[in-house]
């Protein structure tokens, strides 16, 4: 059996899972989540416990069943603490301001940049050139910000751009005569 299906899920207080056939949904102070499940995994709720385990012994069923667990452990983090991604705006003059559901950005184009935030993230501008996106959905969280910093990536030459907080961005040696 995988190593990461073998360790349960605790369920902590506030949070409420339901199994209703293949389909699992999670419940929690920050919001709901579902998702379906691959028939090659089994999932069993005991107390405050989530049990993944594969119907069959093979080696997709193994590794479906790891994969399951980790999403479902994900879903159950998010509706009880919330996921975030911290991203830098690195460069003169680039700037981001959140207004509702828009996120203004200042990049060093022509023009500015408006992405429309999707609904389930909120986006947030502690400072002009720092963006917090959080969410419930781990994934989504993730797609966002990925999106925001592939506007303008972090360039090698100077580290102009857009990069995640905690990234270090390796700069090349400029060209020597």
């Amino acid at each position: 059996m995988s190593r990461v299906a073998k360790s349960p899920v605790k369920i902590p207080s506030g949070v409420e899972v339901k199994l209703d056939g293949r389909r699992v949904t999670v419940k929690g102070a920050k919001g709901q989540l579902e998702h379906e499940v691959h028939h090659l995994v089994n999932l069993e709720q005991q107390e405050d416990e989530l049990q993944c385990s594969p119907t069959v012994k093979k080696k997709e069923a193994v590794a479906l069943a790891g994969t399951t667990r980790a999403v479902v452990n994900n879903m159950v983090t998010g509706v009880s603490d919330g996921f975030e991604k911290r991203l830098q705006l690195v460069g003169v003059g680039y700037r981001a301001q959140a207004q509702g559901q828009t996120l203004n950005l200042t990049l060093g184009f022509s023009h500015p940049v408006a992405f429309p935030v999707p609904d389930g993230i909120t986006v947030e501008t502690p400072s002009q050139t720092e963006v917090v996106v959080k969410g419930v959905d781990k994934q989504l969280v993730g797609e966002v910000a990925a999106k925001i910093r592939g506007f303008r990536p972090p360039e090698p030459y100077k580290g102009k751009g857009v990069r995640y907080a905690d990234e270090r961005v390796v700069m090349k040696e400029a060209k020597k005569k």
